[in-house]
């Protein structure tokens, strides 16, 4: 029996996290979300009826008391944190949302680990601090690729935030000997996603018939994950990697944003086909400020230790998406206003 605490499990990562977590019947598994606007509790309405290992509890993590309480009593053996604010346009509009839930969050789980005793008697325990690739800001010309040395260079509020998650668990990790792992993923897709990420919001955009925004000339580059190998990986660092270590996690395919949105339309022509092509929808708008060039992730320390390696290709992970999204039409049409 494992004792399991995600927090954000109703969000689009989590949530399929928690539906993985949930194959394996021995596992009690504890959901912890705020259930704030972009979460997705209707992903799990299928697979958490009628299971008595499932338990979920409606927190804010920056509420250090109530959560203190949740991780105290249910004494996890292993807590996977991805609750975050994770918009890049919405950190800018309103960063204290982010600094709330990304830094005074993370703080409040590592402190209420520290501070209560039945992790130190647990060898196996593990907190598993789920991070994105855009700590380390945009890939200058010269550069290949991120690795796990790389630097932080956070250019946003959102990835500013993330990173003093990332160094605060570092931190606790050294100073406190709390077994933490760090994970930094680039661009996850997927079923479930919240229409306000680009693959979405171009999938509902293009069955609303209005113009698709494409920031600047839409030559942003971008390695994307899908999301079931994203779970994967997680799953498996969680079992083998040791406390105190950090892994990228990739999908080892860089496309522009123009790209991917023109496969998108290109993909609707064939199956949702209207009077008109898709990519006429395509309007170039204003960059936003700091909006980073490139990203691309080398997980080459994931594959030599841990044996990982994404299994979809991001072709056959784009057109699953699209078909999901066409077989929930409401739902993806009701989010995207």
């Amino acid at each position: 029996m494992k004792k399991i605490i995600v927090t954000g499990g109703c969000g689009f990562i989590g949530s399929n996290l928690v539906k993985k977590l949930l194959l394996t019947k021995s596992n009690i598994i504890l959901n912890i979300d705020a259930l704030k606007k972009q979460s997705v509790p209707d992903s799990l309405n299928k697979v958490i009826k009628n299971k008595k290992n499932y338990f979920f509890k409606k927190i804010d993590i920056s509420n250090f008391n109530k959560l203190n309480k949740l991780i105290r009593d249910f004494e996890p053996s292993l807590i996977f944190h991805l609750a975050a604010e994770s918009h890049v346009d919405r950190s800018i509009v309103n960063p204290f949302s982010f600094i709330s839930s990304n830094i005074l969050g993370t703080l409040n789980i590592i402190e209420s680990i520290r501070l209560n005793n039945f992790w130190r008697n647990n060898k196996s325990f593990k907190l598993i601090y789920v991070s994105t690739d855009e700590v380390y800001g945009s890939l200058k010309k010269n550069q290949k690729s991120f690795t796990e040395l790389n630097k932080f260079y956070p250019n946003s509020p959102y990835s500013a935030s993330k990173a003093s998650g990332d160094l605060l668990a570092r931190a606790w990790n050294k100073t406190f000997n709390i077994p933490i792992i760090t994970t930094n993923s680039s661009n996850n897709y997927g079923p479930w996603q919240f229409p306000e990420k680009l693959i979405p919001v171009v999938i509902s955009n293009c069955l609303k018939g209005i113009n698709i925004p494409v920031y600047g000339n839409g030559t942003n580059v971008r390695d994307w994950l899908y999301v079931e190998d994203h779970i994967e990986a997680l799953i498996k660092i969680s079992k083998f990697a040791k406390a105190g270590s950090n892994f990228n996690i990739g999908g080892g395919k860089e496309v522009t944003n123009i790209s991917v949105v023109k496969k998108i339309c290109s993909i609707l022509d064939e199956i949702e086909p209207k009077k008109f092509k898709y990519s006429k929808l395509i309007e170039f708008v204003n960059d936003r400020p700091g909006h980073d060039f490139r990203y691309s992730i080398n997980f080459n320390k994931l594959k030599k230790e841990l044996n990982y390696k994404p299994k979809v290709e991001f072709e056959l992970g784009l057109l699953k998406t699209i078909n999901w999204y066409l077989s929930n039409k409401k739902w993806l049409l009701k989010n995207n206003k």
